[in-house]
Order: structure tokens, then C-alpha cells, then sequence
């Protein structure tokens, strides 16, 4: 049997990216990367691994749901059955979810439902928390509030940074999220 298809959307580094890519026994292949930042570290590293990238500027299209048209055409094209959000900083619009119902998941650095939206770790940070952590969860049409299926926590240490808060709670995610895309992808089939 084939593996089932399936494309991550990112706008940064890509650490999450990578992780899932060097991953062992995916129960996908990662058919494409799509990626809203021309220039974003991302697309070297998916070229470096050989994976075909999609790069393309929201501010060209007139509107949220001509970009993810021509995002939706570009997945199709590719036969992509799951996406997967790491570091994608756009909110999922109609187009895509209609599409891709219950079939796209997002990692969060924070234990949701608190903290959502950018910067969680120094929302997390600030409030002063003892406990943090990483979520990965179903998407919907709010900002990072569809079903959870995964939390670890990530405990705030009294000597941390923010910077080395963020190390800690990658090195979670970077386990975490490929565990879940396995569980999530083998369970559908």
C-alpha cells in the first residue's frame, strides 16, 4: 500500500519541519511544503531533504480566499490527503478547511486553551506560570481552538529565559508532533 500524502505548511525556521521529516517510520510522506514567506529558512531546508516547496506571497492575491485557492490547487496537484501547520502564521481560512475537514493539524507551544494566538511562550513567560507546554490539535476556523488530541506540559524553570524556555518546549514538540501525525494518520486509514 502506498503511504498516504500529506504537505506541511510553514513561514519560519522549519524546525518542525524537519523534525517531522527525519522522523522515523512516518506513516506519510511529505509530498510538499507550502509556504507563505518568500526568503523563510524553511524552504532550504525542504530543498536540502528534497521536498518539493510551494512558495507564495499572500499580499499578491486579492483576497484570503483567492491565495488559498491557488493553495488548494497546488495540494490537489500533489495528491496531499493531510496538512500539517508547523509555524504557519496565517489563520486557515473556508477555502482550505471545507477542503481538508478534520484533516488538519496544528502544534501550539502552550497547553491550550490558554495562551493562544502568536507568542505563547511569552504570553507563558509573563503571566508568570510554573507550567507550560505543547499542544497539537484539530483546526478550525478560530484561532487555535479546534479539538486538542495531544498536550505534554513543559515546566517554566525559575532560572529560564524566554529564549531557553523556547529551546525546552521545541525539544518537546519536535517528539510530539511527529508521534501524533503517526497516530492520526494510521488511525484514518
Amino acid at each position: 500500500m502506498s503511504k498516504i500524502k500529506a504537505a506541511v505548511f510553514a513561514s519560519g525556521t522549519g524546525s518542525n519541519f524537519e523534525a517531522i521529516m527525519k522522523a522515523e517510520n512516518v506513516a506519510c510522506e511529505i509530498a510538499l511544503l507550502v509556504c507563505d514567506k518568500p526568503g523563510a529558512k524553511v524552504i532550504e531546508k525542504a530543498e536540502r531533504l528534497g521536498v518539493q516547496t510551494f512558495v507564495l506571497n499572500p499580499k499578491n492575491y486579492p483576497s484570503k480566499a483567492e491565495y488559498e485557492s491557488e493553495v488548494l490547487r497546488a495540494v490537489r496537484k500533489h495528491e496531499v490527503e493531510w496538512i500539517f501547520l508547523a509555524g504557519y502564521m496565517r489563520l486557515i481560512g473556508p477555502t482550505l478547511l471545507e477542503a481538508y475537514e478534520g484533516k488538519i493539524l496544528n502544534i501550539h507551544p502552550s497547553l491550550l486553551p490558554a495562551f493562544p494566538g502568536k507568542d505563547a511562550i511569552g504570553q507563558a513567560f509573563q503571566a508568570g506560570v510554573k507550567v507550560t507546554g505543547v499542544t497539537v490539535h484539530f483546526v478550525d476556523e478560530g484561532m487555535d481552538t479546534g479539538p486538542v488530541i495531544a498536550q505534554e506540559q513543559v515546566p517554566i524553570l525559575p532560572e529560564d529565559t524566554e529564549e531557553t524556555l523556547k529551546n525546552r518546549i521545541q525539544q518537546v514538540e519536535h517528539v510530539l508532533y511527529p508521534r501524533v501525525i503517526n497516530q492520526v494518520v494510521a488511525d484514518s486509514r
